[in-house]
């Protein structure tokens, strides 16, 4: 299968990258772009551990074509991080809060969370356990998750 050039921004970064064009976007940003902290999961849009912020919406990177990527903004947890190694506030409640155990789903959860964050800053309970929905966490009762995202939310809080 002959292979597209695909040029996009992840991360602040522009990327152009070469993939069949049944590669998926998860897939693309794992292996071409070498961006690993984009789980995967289920590979079928059910488990929420491929959530990339898209273009200003989380979306599940596992149901989209790596070439349906061009032109676009792409946000992965690799994205959080600042450039001198100092967590996200979104990461930092998620450590003070212990609202990862295995950390598998935490990547999708931060990427939900903060496209969430990024829309509504002040969000109601109801409001982040709708944002977080389609992630799916088989070790937590959701409790940390929330209290994590809830605290990132406080006035008090200083965004990047």
């Amino acid at each position: 299968m002959k292979q597209r050039i695909v040029s996009f921004t992840v991360n602040g970064e522009a990327r152009e990258i070469a993939v069949a064009p049944n590669r998926s976007l998860l897939d693309a940003l794992r292996t071409e772009a070498g961006l690993t902290g984009t789980k995967k999961g289920c590979d079928v849009g059910e488990c929420g551990s491929c959530t990339v912020i898209f273009n200003g919406r989380p979306v599940n990177a596992c149901l989209m074509l790596a070439v349906e990527a061009e032109g676009a903004e792409i946000s992965t947890v690799e994205g959080l991080q600042a450039p001198d190694g100092s967590l996200h506030r979104l990461q930092e409640c998620f450590v003070q809060c212990g609202a990862a155990q295995c950390g598998f789903c935490t990547p999708g959860i931060l990427m939900a969370a903060k496209a969430l964050l990024d829309d509504n800053p002040s969000p109601t309970v109801d409001e982040i356990r709708f944002a977080i929905a389609g992630n799916i966490c088989r070790c937590t009762g959701y409790t940390k998750i929330l209290d994590a995202i809830a605290l990132t939310a406080q006035p008090a809080a200083v965004a990047r």
